[in-house]
């Protein structure tokens, strides 16, 4: 063999390691959501979905490079665990929580696996984060609202049922650890509006029925709706309750007024999904979640449902009319 094909073919033969680890493809990531509505809940799955395709969008196809596991919890505080100790033993990338209870039940499993939280009301006071610009730890997100809001779900009461003079505020205490972080200004916001602030722990279903109806005995009585995985779960039964009795109720959730509730003010949570894919695509190409501060949410949303308030004899003013993003009619 001459001289210059032996150097070709060594040169060939070296270069062939390098070769072949070029062409290897790229490891197969692994993504978590815990979702804490149902799997057959519409907002549900439009959520994952717009998550999805924020995902793709950034280059991460499902089943390509990388993996996508979904789990629904419906609500359940008990499935919520049972959830997360699924994922986390399937050691994903990165896990996105939806929600306090479904990123407590994450925290109390790992303190490695990067958690990316949405729909988080308190994640200072929850311990998730050391503060809102340097979480500090694994997990990092999008807080859902700051308890200011609450005056505003008062306010929003008082425009609509002037006669109301007890207000109640419905939460689970099961599936929210931060409910002091509501309770204490809407306390405050009820008495200066001249309102009795009233608690209603809700755990089950007859529980909801019982507090509705307890506001029911008198006509000064309103409902204002915590948000709560429990209670937004909840919300056929608690529109249904609340229209019988007519009882009006403001909300913290979209999704219940577009499903029969009165009136809602609430972050728009969809835009929290699509804002997380990014955080998720961050992560996954090497980010810190300790260094990635929390989001405030930055888009609202007031939505009147003209339908109900016409069954429960409610005269909506037009001036708040005017100032509605979204009017059912």
């Amino acid at each position: 063999m001459r001289r210059r094909e032996v150097i070709t073919l060594l040169g060939g033969a070296a270069a062939y390691p390098f070769a072949a680890r070029a062409q290897q493809p790229e490891r197969m990531r692994r993504i978590g959501i815990l979702h804490a509505f149902a799997g057959n809940d519409p907002l549900g799955q439009r959520q994952v979905a717009i998550l999805r395709k924020e995902l793709q969008g950034l280059g991460w196809r499902d089943g390509q490079n990388v993996r996508i596991d979904v789990r629904f919890a419906s609500g359940d505080a008990e499935r919520v665990r049972a959830y997360a100790s699924e994922l986390v033993a399937m050691k994903p990338d990165v896990i996105l929580a939806s929600t306090t209870a479904a990123t407590a039940a994450l925290l109390r499993q790992t303190r490695t696996i990067p958690i990316v939280f949405v729909v988080v009301s308190d994640p200072v006071g929850s311990g998730f984060v050391q503060s809102l610009a340097r979480p500090g730890k694994n997990a990092t997100g999008f807080s859902y609202v700051e308890s200011s809001v609450v005056g505003k779900w008062v306010e929003l009461l008082r425009e609509v049922a002037p006669q109301v003079t007890r207000v109640a505020m419905m939460f689970n205490p099961d599936t929210t650890a931060y409910a002091g972080y509501y309770m204490r200004p809407f306390e405050a916001a009820a008495r200066s509006a001249g309102m009795e602030p009233i608690g209603a722990p809700v755990r089950d279903d007859a529980e909801i029925e019982n507090a509705i109806a307890a506001l029911a005995r008198n006509t000064s009585g309103g409902l204002i709706l915590m948000p709560d995985i429990y209670v937004a779960s909840s919300r056929e039964q608690i529109n249904r309750l609340a229209l019988r009795h007519r009882i009006p109720a403001v909300n913290g959730n979209a999704v219940i007024t577009r499903d029969g509730g009165l009136i809602s003010y609430s972050v728009d949570g969809d835009d929290l999904f699509r804002r997380a894919g990014a955080y998720v695509d961050q992560i996954l190409r090497g980010a810190n979640p300790a260094e990635l501060p929390v989001q405030l949410p930055i888009k609202f949303q007031l939505i009147i449902n003209l339908k109900t308030a016409k069954a429960l004899g409610v005269t909506i003013p037009q001036s708040l009319l005017l100032r509605a993003d979204e009017v059912i009619e």
